[in-house]
């Protein structure tokens, strides 16, 4: 049995049809890059729910490593991120009650985690192939923050497991309803993720 990676994706949220983070992770589906066998995972959108979904892969799966794909509309590159922090905004989930909707991702949990993905390999194979990236502070603080947060805390007592969060710009087709915002084909998005994933599993000691 090939020790598993598991590719983490988000549904389409904010009305758009597609997310360029599942489209991608549903077609690795299955695959075996650098001997690792790919498990994708579709996350829903919300800071709860993506910890709850995160959580639960990885409880039920127990991977070697783990990755995390999001949409960050209006970037023009493919930003892996360096830092997930313990602050969740739910977007104003709260707003009626007056609190702003801001709580820790993990109640008691440090501050924050660095990414454990080979960041200066990553970018630096993408930039032999000519993939537009780079290494962006941090991931925010809404959902997608929120699964790297909980992924790196679920595997905090594993440090061999490399953990960490890709963002990605908008795919071409959506560039019809994004037509001042930069954005990318699926075919280069998914080879800078099987890029990812291949030096990730050579970081494998």
């Amino acid at each position: 049995m090939r020790p598993i990676l598991i590719l983490a994706g988000f549904e389409p949220f904010r009305g758009e049809r597609i997310n360029p983070s599942w489209e991608i992770a549903r077609r690795l589906d299955g695959e075996v890059i650098g001997g690792l066998r790919i498990k994708s995972v579709r996350v829903p959108v919300g800071c709860a729910k993506a910890a709850r979904r995160i959580t639960g892969a990885i409880a039920r799966y127990r991977p070697r490593a783990l990755i995390g794909l999001g949409e960050a509309g209006g970037r023009p590159a493919i930003s892996l991120e360096r830092i997930a922090i313990n602050l969740a905004d739910e977007r104003g989930r709260l707003a009626k009650s007056g609190d702003p909707g801001f709580t820790p991702v993990v109640r008691g949990g440090p501050d924050a985690y660095f990414s454990r993905l080979p960041l200066r390999a990553i970018i630096g194979e993408l930039d032999r192939k000519d993939i537009p990236a780079s290494v962006s502070l941090t991931a925010g603080a809404y959902a997608c923050n929120a699964l790297m947060y909980a992924a790196l805390h679920s595997l905090r007592r594993e440090p061999g497991v490399p953990v960490g969060f890709i963002h990605l710009p908008y795919e071409a087709r959506q560039a019809r309803r994004h037509r001042n915002l930069p954005s990318m084909a699926l075919a280069t998005m998914e080879s800078a993720v099987r890029i990812a994933i291949a030096a990730t599993a050579r970081s494998i000691g």
